[in-house]
């Protein structure tokens, strides 16, 4: 699983783990009932702690993006279209709040970011 570990992120190592995997799950990269590996194997390949790759799985299941099966492993969930839409919303919302806070400190007004973002949806 390809999962890269920043330390000079500012995002705990397993926001790092779970935000990867969710965009993978997202974008057809894991699909449904596909194994992941197990939190040991993880952990090993990436050099960190089982503790930490818990904590990741956890909180995936927590989300619903995958299920434990005692004795099995972890697999992905079956996909709750909604519950997808609703995660792009957020992630949209995150990067358009980046666009925001930028447009803000640099004195770019509203109605040229409204124009900006126009342009870049319609694809001219």
């Amino acid at each position: 699983m390809d999962i890269i570990i920043s330390n000079s992120s500012g995002k705990p190592i397993y926001e790092q783990i779970t935000s990867q995997i969710k965009n993978m799950i997202i974008n057809g990269t894991l699909s449904e009932g596909e194994m992941l590996p197990s939190m040991r194997l993880l952990a090993k390949e990436l050099r960190i702690s089982v503790i930490t790759t818990k904590r990741a799985y956890e909180e995936l299941e927590r989300d619903g993006f995958i299920e434990t099966v005692t004795g099995k492993g972890s697999f992905v969930a079956s996909k709750n279209l909604e519950f997808i839409k609703e995660e792009h919303l957020r992630m949209a919302e995150e990067y358009l709040q980046k666009a925001v806070d930028i447009s803000k400190s640099s004195g770019i007004v509203l109605s040229e970011l409204v124009d900006i973002l126009t342009l870049l949806y319609k694809g001219e």
